[in-house]
């Protein structure tokens, strides 16, 4: 490039000075129409040459995309519209199932997968549990399971287990619904559909874990 840029520069000049000695000859002009004619020619040959050289510097140093440091910019398109990866899941950032488990007396298990395109970690061990409004209706954690954290993303699954009857008493209150949230602040709790209508009384649950035969709520 720099080579190129010198033999052009050296054919202005030539140019430059042909066109000087031209108008010094001429006998149709003065001497100082000649010296004009000339200087205005060279000094134009000069400028041409000297944007000709700006224009192919700047094309040069403008062909990366890269920035200075090197490093790569994330864009929010990147995660699914989210912050970045690596945050904490949020309780809309999930979609759950419930299915009901006839083992150990019968219980159901809830399996939350990440929305596509996200991926994020279950920061808390154990999920907030209730049944309607009430604090009856509230799940004690029991505290099996447990893997801190749990990395959602494609087709990852964390299961809780919920037992909604502990007592051997008959009685209880009836729901076709149970609320789930990931932490007692989240601000967009799920409320999930049961399978059927489940007798609640002092209800308990379980950790989070990937295993879902970790996720069978008995009190110990």
């Amino acid at each position: 490039m720099r080579s190129r840029l010198a033999a052009r520069s050296t054919r202005l000049v030539l140019a430059a000075a042909a066109v000087t000695a031209l108008a010094a000859t001429t006998t149709a002009c003065s001497a100082d129409d000649g010296a004009n004619t000339g200087s205005a020619a060279a000094s134009s040959s000069v400028a041409s040459a000297g944007s000709d050289n700006a224009s192919t510097a700047k094309s040069g140093s403008n062909g990366s995309d890269s920035n200075s440091s090197g490093s790569t910019i994330k864009t929010a398109s990147d995660d699914g519209g989210k912050s970045g990866y690596g945050q904490s899941c949020g309780t809309n950032d999930l979609d759950f199932t419930v299915t009901w488990e006839s083992g150990v007396g019968g219980y159901y298990l809830v399996a939350a997968k990440a929305k596509p395109g996200i991926t994020c970690y279950l920061d808390v061990n154990t999920p907030t549990v209730s049944f309607g409004s009430d604090a009856d209706g509230v799940a004690s954690p029991v505290g099996q399971g447990g893997e801190d954290p749990i990395q959602l993303t494609g087709s990852a699954v964390a299961y809780t287990g919920i037992d909604a009857k502990t007592t051997v008493t008959d009685g209880g209150t009836e729901f076709g619904n149970v609320i789930i949230a990931l932490t007692e602040e989240d601000p967009n709790p799920a409320e999930l559909e049961l399978p059927d209508m489940a007798t609640v009384d002092k209800p308990i649950v379980t950790n989070w874990s990937t295993d879902s035969a970790e996720t069978i709520p008995v009190i110990v």
